[in-house]
């Protein structure tokens, strides 16, 4: 009986919002949705078929447990401020990426700053060449899992291995939504030679979308991810078919939140002095619709502190990163994480 009177006292603790980009917002739940690029999330242990000899405390990285716990903390601390002006909880559903294993992630959920909120995790392993994979950690107050896999990710290529995708279904708070979790290949050897990798992993998440949607053509679908490619590469505006035109959605199309703001200049890393938004949420056309007593989208962010921002020098406001090649500086990830706010009218 204490959780059944628990949850309606959550959901009135969202209305207590009032800042002015929520109109009458006193009469609706938010939920937060993100994705993290953990930036190379390893533990200490040299485990059998993964490359991460530079992860050891023997390594080019001196990787060693107080590292690795400082590297945790330093996570948590992210995460458990992300959205936290709109909802107390913080974050509901957070994709993550570069993590080694499932149990990187569940030491991850139990440092102070989160273990709280209870979050639980769907991981499956992947075949990539360097040992990383994707998931994703949910709170339970608010999300039940349904249903969850692995899609494989494969090229003609049968010596190239990358990220598989995560698809995972469920009702979050009694609603019906699907998570697809990327991490798409690397520019590695320029962004030329490598793209045919993208248009393929964008092929993938865009089958996965649409075996959805054949089940459902109203599907919610969040699609979310490090795509190594911004909102107007070929990857994700042609082949995912995502765009910031509503007008378009007649036509197959999905729509990108993150577009907006990257026409803004606004990125999620940087490198050689420009701003790249590779990490993105993408949507289908139910998330836009007008019934306001569903989940619909509201607003799209790139969540970045001080803290977590190199504050002189040459990379002055970029992402302050774990290592600089070799060199240990403590910071947290070459990414910012984004989010998007969904809300719906209280019944």
């Amino acid at each position: 009986m204490k959780n059944k009177l628990l949850i309606p006292f959550i959901l009135l603790s969202f209305l207590l919002v009032v800042k002015s980009d929520f109109v009458r917002a006193q009469q609706y739940q938010v939920v937060p949705i993100g994705f993290y690029n953990l930036e190379n999330l390893f533990d200490t242990i040299d485990s059998e078929g993964v490359n991460d000899a530079e992860y050891l405390a023997t390594g080019s990285k001196e990787w060693d447990g107080e590292r690795y716990l400082y590297k945790l903390k330093n996570m948590a601390q992210v995460i458990a401020d992300i959205a936290t002006d709109k909802n107390p909880d913080g974050v509901v559903i957070l994709g993550i990426s570069e993590i080694e294993n499932k149990m990187v992630v569940e030491d991850l959920i139990k440092q102070e700053a989160l273990k709280a909120r209870d979050y639980q995790v769907v991981h499956f392993d992947s075949p990539d060449r360097r040992g990383v994979d994707v998931g994703l950690i949910y709170n339970p107050k608010y999300f039940k899992l349904i249903h969850s896999y692995s899609a494989p990710f494969r090229t003609s290529d049968p010596e190239f291995k990358s990220r598989d995708q995560l698809v995972v279904s469920g009702l979050l708070l009694g609603e019906e939504v699907h998570f697809i979790v990327n991490h798409w290949p690397s520019r590695s050897g320029g962004e030329k030679k490598s793209r045919p990798n993208r248009n393929a992993a964008a092929q993938l998440s865009r089958d996965m979308a649409d075996s959805l949607l054949a089940l459902n053509p109203k599907a919610k679908i969040m699609i979310m991810g490090d795509l190594n490619d911004d909102p107007n590469n070929e990857s994700v505006a042609k082949i995912l078919k995502a765009t910031d035109d509503t007008t378009l959605f007649n036509q197959g199309y999905f729509y990108n939140p993150f577009k907006p703001l990257f026409k803004k200049g606004t990125g999620s890393l940087a490198y050689k002095d420009s701003w790249n938004l590779f990490d993105q949420i993408i949507i289908t056309p139910a998330l836009m619709e007008t019934n306001a007593s569903d989940w619909k989208f509201h607003k799209a962010h790139v969540f970045k502190k001080p803290y977590m921002m190199n504050q002189e020098g040459s990379y002055k406001g970029y992402p302050k990163r774990t290592h600089v090649g070799n060199t240990f500086q403590g910071g947290y990830s070459d990414h910012f994480p984004v989010y998007i706010y969904l809300i719906r009218e209280v019944k």
